[in-house]
């Protein structure tokens, strides 16, 4: 009962923690997003970069600053990984082989966090800061700039410019995520999150045996970590290393940092497109969908039937710390699978077919619940058109989006951005199924082997990064081919986007009139929300059937 009680007091505290920041964070955001001065800061690093930031860009130029940025990020963090045994700070590590350096670079750059190595041992301290907390920054950055040029899409007419990338990036970086970070590692630090520079430590155990730790700057990385929903763990045990997350409190707050830029996005595009409502449309199908997941998991987790020793238990603790337990376990493993965050305080692999079938389901839906940094709003906008298209079709009425009209450029551009996703990670697993090398790679066999299998590829084309384990991932193939869908999965989308916002700033806004669907009403909510559960339903229940639901049904 005790454990119930605190299940729903950190539930309500961590939604009550949200609903407070929405306003203030998301008014701030539209704020840097549409203030026309510079700091003096950014004036110099618009000098060294030879960029003028005055100048607004048209979205192909956007679109190839933001790849050029992307491709010579991968092409830094590879180097510096292969060349890391000679930097300082590397605390005795060698160079990363070149298959697994790629899909290190991919992963970071992508906002992906995919880690198919042990960070304590496989990274130095410098490469840690310098490489991977600094891709944590600007690739959650870059999700934000794109989801700011779609909106001035809406709110543009007559014009083919969508902003400036270069001065998106910058002000994200240096207005929100870094002050953000700062103060939050501080308060990691005051929790018990450890920060400094030590090496490999041999610590004298209570039993007398001997044990080697490794110290780190790890608060200042977990801050951002969070914050920009990266994922990417300090250690190979990510947030349920102690030295991570040490207690209850920095575990909560780790679920709110992964949350609240999301949630408060929402509020940021209701500012800039001169409706609050339409803001608070697009959080309420967020909301709907977060509380769901989580009531599905943790039900799952509590009556498990899988096993005698879950009842016995209390719930299935297989795989879950006993510093959270169930509840927070849950609580955290819905949180960084609805946002494109590869974090974990459990074992997802040992969550029963119902609570980890969800989390695979989540990341399905393109983790636009609330989504990670920026990816998760334009996501959902994406399916708010496809929405108000279904809607003028039932009607008969060519469909408008907030005085924008979607014509077959448009619904083109969406459905392209709907298709990228489930094609990259049905072909991806279904390749890995049919190499019998590959499949050689999955330590269980049957449905919950294949489920390791599409969990990968879910969270690799989706950006996620979080692991169902029980798949031997750093293997030649495995590397290469998850990072090359996370590459397409991040780019391409992004790449529809862009050309979308170009197509919608060209258009002269019409007047709204009694034909027009409303789309701030609870009506509008709901439609949302059957569309985007019936979209991917469609596209993946197949490879689920095959998964979690037939394993839950044995």
């Amino acid at each position: 009962m005790n454990e119930t009680l605190a299940g729903w007091l950190q539930i309500l505290a961590l939604v009550g923690a949200l609903a407070l920041s929405f306003r203030p964070l998301g008014d701030y955001l539209a704020h840097v997003l549409t203030c026309p001065r510079h700091w003096r800061v950014e004036r110099l690093v618009y000098r060294v970069g030879g960029v003028r930031g005055d100048a607004d860009q048209p979205w192909p130029a956007y679109l190839r600053g933001l790849l050029a940025f992307s491709a010579v990020s991968v092409l830094f963090l590879y180097a510096f990984q292969r060349l890391q045994n000679h930097l300082l700070l590397s605390v005795g590590t060698k160079p990363v082989a070149p298959d697994l350096a790629f899909n290190t670079a991919a992963s970071f750059v992508t906002n992906t966090n995919w880690q198919s190595y042990s960070g304590e041992s496989a990274m130095g301290h410098l490469v840690q800061m310098a490489g991977l907390a600094v891709q944590n920054f600007v690739s959650a950055a870059v999700g934000i700039a794109v989801v700011a040029a779609l909106i001035r899409g809406f709110t543009r007419k007559k014009t083919d410019r969508v902003g400036n990338f270069w001065v998106d990036l910058t002000r994200i970086v240096l207005r929100v995520l870094l002050p953000i970070s700062f103060v939050m590692a501080i308060v990691l630090v005051a929790g018990g999150t450890i920060q400094n520079f030590h090496g490999i430590q041999s610590i004298t155990t209570i039993a007398g045996d001997h044990q080697s730790i490794t110290g780190g700057p790890v608060a200042s990385q977990e801050a951002i970590k969070e914050l920009g929903t990266n994922g990417g763990g300090f250690y190979n045990a990510n947030s349920t290393h102690p030295f991570e997350n040490p207690n209850p409190f920095t575990n909560w707050l780790e679920i709110y940092l992964l949350l609240v830029i999301g949630f408060s996005l929402p509020r940021t595009f209701g500012r800039m497109v001169g409706d609050n409502r339409q803001g608070y449309a697009i959080v309420a199908v967020m909301g709907l969908v977060w509380a769901a997941s989580v009531a599905i998991v943790t039900a799952n987790e509590l009556h498990s039937v899988s096993s005698s020793a879950g009842h016995a238990a209390g719930g299935m603790m297989e795989g879950k710390e006993q510093r959270f337990g169930i509840w927070a376990s849950a609580l955290f493993a819905v949180s960084t699978t609805l946002t494109s965050c590869g974090a974990v305080n459990s074992f997802h692999d040992s969550y029963t077919p119902g609570g980890g079938g969800m989390t695979i389901f989540n990341m399905m839906l393109g983790e636009i619940a609330p989504g990670g940094t920026g990816s998760g709003l334009y996501g959902i906008l994406i399916l708010a058109i496809v929405t108000v298209f279904v809607a003028g079709l039932m009607v008969g009425r060519t469909p408008e989006y907030l005085g924008k009209k979607l014509g077959a450029r448009e619904m083109k551009f969406a459905s392209l951005y709907i298709l990228t996703t489930p094609g990259l990670v049905l072909v991806g697993a279904g390749l890995a199924m049919a190499l019998p090398g590959e499949r050689a790679a999955m330590l269980n066999s049957g449905q919950h082997g294949f489920s390791e299998v599409l969990y990968a590829f879910t969270s690799a084309a989706n950006n996620n990064g979080s692991a169902f384990a029980g798949l031997s991932a750093n293997t030649a193939w495995y590397n290469t081919a998850l990072g090359l869908v996370m590459i397409l999965g991040r780019f391409l989308p992004m790449v529809f986007v862009l050309a979308l916002s170009g197509s919608l700033a060209r258009q002269q806004p019409v007047p709204v009139t009694a034909g027009t669907l409303p789309t701030h009403r609870p009506q509008f909510v709901g439609l949302l929300t059957g569309v985007l559960l019936i979209v991917v339903g469609l596209t993946y229940f197949p490879a689920l059937a095959l998964g979690p639901l037939a394993e839950g049904l044995r």
